[in-house]
């Protein structure tokens, strides 16, 4: 178990030993394997020497762990790729290939241990992409939340399939009012309204989908005190499956960048989630995803929107995106600090 000074660590390495912090905290477990942001995090924490194992077959472990995301990079690209073919097509009032759609979304799903949503931000190419990537973003974050929510096996991929159907009737939208730049018009917010009957009616004949499936596209803007579109409806009287994808659709809409908007921190989001569940989303789905995204420990390392690097010293569980945070030997609390919040989690 050599111990070696941080100038000699190799990306590829594994820590022979629990790397520690100056305030105690566990850094980094042993056997991790370092990269490149690993490295970068040792610097930030000053760390002058650490315990790594024989590097025999560390490069081949790192070559295995970034080949795994990789797979999951590559069937995520070709799910976006097909869901913008279909997008396209559709305009002229093609049928969907339901069976192509759903054996591409299981191929994604099943790297789906590769995927975070706080962490995870794919590169929009144009103004169109966005659509494509919150419909598949959704659809991810729809099956991870069905299983933390309790939802049956049964459910967790028609789930996944109403998050990425959700906004299809937007290909029946003017691409002018879509995409347009500056505020819409009122007539123009009630044509971008009438997307939720527009994707009922498209999938409402679709033999292959679940009726909460199709639902999901006519109730997803619902809100739990009935001040939501196109029906007003109210609490349970809105699908299981639209209260969940609401959730989803929430949180990508306001973490991607889009034509008029810019994008928020992950973070800012799921505060954001947290003050719109007062009656518009509900909550048991709101908090769900907000505790299981933000599981933060004791030791965690993230880097705050002034770009410091801090380990997170305590978690109030009232305040879950806002906890306690040393900075070089100081303790922020973000609850009280708040002009600044967590960009990433580092580890």
């Amino acid at each position: 178990m050599p111990t070696v000074p941080l100038s000699q660590v190799k990306l590829g390495d594994r820590f022979a030993s629990d790397v520690i912090t100056p305030l105690g905290g566990t850094l980094f477990r042993k056997g991790r394997v370092v990269t490149s942001r690993e490295y970068e995090i040792l610097q930030a924490f000053l760390v002058q020497q650490v315990d790594i194992e024989p590097r025999e077959g560390a490069e081949e472990v790192a070559a295995t762990e970034e080949a795994v995301l990789a797979r999951f990079n590559a069937e995520y690209d070709r799910l976006i790729s097909l869901v913008r073919r279909i997008f396209v097509s559709n305009m002229s009032g093609i049928g969907l290939p339901i069976m192509d759609i759903r054996k591409q979304l299981e191929n994604v799903l099943a790297h789906i241990g590769e995927y975070n949503a706080l962490t995870f931000m794919p590169r929009i190419a144009d103004k169109q992409d966005y659509l494509y990537h919150k419909s598949v973003l959704t659809a991810l974050t729809s099956h991870l939340l069905a299983q933390w929510c309790a939802f049956p096996k049964k459910d967790w991929l028609p789930l996944a399939l109403a998050g990425l159907f959700h906004d299809i009737g937007m290909l029946r939208i003017d691409p002018a009012i879509l995409y347009k730049p500056s505020a819409l018009t009122a007539a123009e917010k009630e044509e971008v309204q009438n997307h939720t009957k527009h994707g009922y009616n498209l999938l409402k004949n679709v033999a292959a989908l679940n009726e909460g499936v199709k639902l999901t596209a006519l109730q997803h803007h619902e809100k739990m005190d009935g001040s939501g579109y196109p029906l007003g409806l109210k609490g349970d009287k809105i699908h299981p499956y639209a209260r969940l994808v609401a959730v989803a659709d929430v949180f990508h809409s306001i973490t991607l960048e889009r034509s008029y908007s810019r994008p928020i921190s992950p973070y800012l989001a799921l505060e954001q989630l947290q003050n719109e569940s007062f009656g518009k989303l509900d909550p048991v789905y709101v908090w769900t995803l907000i505790e299981k995204l933000t599981s933060f420990h004791n030791g965690m390392v993230v880097r705050l929107s002034d770009n410091r690097l801090g380990e997170i010293v305590f978690t109030d569980r009232n305040n879950p995106t806002r906890p306690l945070v040393s900075v070089g030997g100081k303790i922020i609390n973000l609850v009280t600090e708040r002009s600044i919040h967590i960009k990433s989690v580092i580890r």
